[in-house]
């Protein structure tokens, strides 16, 4: 199908292109910007006027439910979901049910997500056997499965000697371990920030040295080994001054951060809110600013969506007990649309740390994503940064309807997503002509 897409602003942060072109869509690829190839005749053309081209967003962590937790979300659910959010590739947890590490269960997942025919799914082997944390798995075979890397999801590794081992063998065949820093004792049992709000409503708290001293302990063990880690997830200002420092040194180290902490701090809680149950907890402004500053100066790579979808009877348990997590897919682009408002960041700069920046993380496997490109696959991501739209249930596609911004009225519509030169999602078919 050839597609045509007409007068938009097209901002493509690997090159800086900040301008208005038109892109023409062949054989699933790029074919041209700016000017029509010859005897280009499009199937469909879309009036992209007033709205931003950009590359298709990547997703560095997104839990799809399967297998194993199909109550909470399906497969078929969350794709929908990514591509309404203009996610067209995505990095998908190991801690389903049963945990990915094995050969045969990364590649049925593949497969079927291949035959949903939206979203590219980028899955994560089990760092260790069940993730037990003793025994490591068989990283060759997972990789030739599909791996991207290796994790324990948010299951920390006890025994520091399986750690360095890990390290050891995926340094020799170039494995990248995806890490989140956490202390499993400082941790336990908590279930919000340690501080005064925590104090105040009698919640049992996680303290920031359970990520300090966790990441204290992976930055020593990545210099004997220089082995490439990914921290996933920080959440403290301690914790983003300890990766500033480690890149300074030159450490092959990278890492993310959830949406939701560029905004929320532990305050957000109120009344024991259910939805503000996150893992990891929210920290005070302190720590928010110090994130929102560590995206805007580069020290932390990657915002990423954190999609956790939980069942919504697990969510008006007390807080204590409620299942932790938020759906993230369909409000990545209009919370990091949102900071990059409120922090005066420049549009191409905000849109790589959701593109291009998520994709250098993945390496090799992200070679395809986050660029826009002559004679590139067109993952393409087109949306209105003038819309506004308030985050209710029954605008979300996910099976997951829990997030802090139930409520919120947010920036930024997703109007059309393309993957492999497909349309995959579109909305308000009024600004279209075929």
């Amino acid at each position: 199908m050839k597609i045509h897409l007409k007068g938009g602003r097209l901002i493509d942060p690997v090159s800086g292109t900040d301008a208005p072109q038109d892109i023409f869509i062949a054989a699933g690829k790029i074919a041209a910007i700016g000017r029509a190839p010859a005897d280009f005749h499009a199937n469909k053309t879309v009036d992209a006027s007033g709205l931003v081209i950009c590359p298709g967003l990547v997703d560095l962590a997104a839990r799809l439910r399967e297998p194993g937790y199909e109550y909470r979300a399906t497969l078929e659910s969350e794709m929908a979901a990514a591509v309404a959010g203009g996610v067209t590739s995505l990095v998908c947890l190991p801690d389903t049910d049963p945990v990915l590490d094995e050969p045969g269960l990364v590649e049925m997942l593949k497969f079927r997500a291949r035959g949903l025919n939206q979203a590219h799914v980028y899955p994560l082997g089990a760092l260790t056997v069940g993730l037990k944390g003793e025994v490591i798995t068989e990283m060759g075979e997972l990789t030739e499965a599909g791996c991207v890397g290796f994790s324990q999801a948010d299951v920390p590794i006890v025994d520091t000697q399986v750690l360095q081992r890990a390290m050891q063998y995926a340094k020799t065949f170039g494995y990248t371990l995806w890490l989140r820093a956490q202390d499993p004792f400082l941790s336990k049992g908590g279930v919000a920030a340690s501080g005064a709000v925590a104090s105040r409503l009698g919640l049992p708290g996680v303290p920031v040295a359970a990520e300090t001293i966790a990441l204290h302990t992976i930055i020593e063990l990545v210099r004997i080994t220089g082995a490439r880690v990914h921290l996933c997830r920080l959440s403290s200002a301690d914790g983003v001054a300890l990766m500033r420092a480690a890149k300074a040194e030159g450490l092959p180290m990278t890492c993310d951060v959830g949406a939701n902490y560029l905004h929320l701090t532990d305050m957000d809680i109120g009344y024991f809110d259910a939805q503000c149950r996150l893992t990891p907890p929210l920290r005070g402004q302190r720590d928010r600013d110090a994130i929102r500053a560590g995206v805007a100066d580069g020290t932390i790579d990657a915002v990423c969506s954190n999609h956790t979808p939980v069942d919504d009877d697990e969510k008006l348990l007390p807080f204590g007990e409620a299942s932790p997590g938020a759906t993230g897919l369909e409000l990545l682009l209009s919370l990091t649309l949102k900071w990059a408002d409120e922090m005066r960041i420049p549009l191409v700069k905000a849109l790589a740390s959701i593109t291009s920046a998520p994709a250098d993380v993945l390496g090799s496997a992200g070679a395809r994503a986050g660029q826009i490109a002559e004679g590139t696959v067109a993952d393409l991501c087109v949306f209105d940064p003038a819309a506004h739209w308030q985050v209710q249930p029954a605008m979300l596609r996910s099976q997951g309807h829990n997030t802090p911004f139930l409520g919120y009225e947010l920036p930024g519509r997703v109007r059309v997503t393309l993957v492999g030169g497909q349309i995959v999602f579109e909305q308000r078919a009024p600004r279209e002509s075929s």
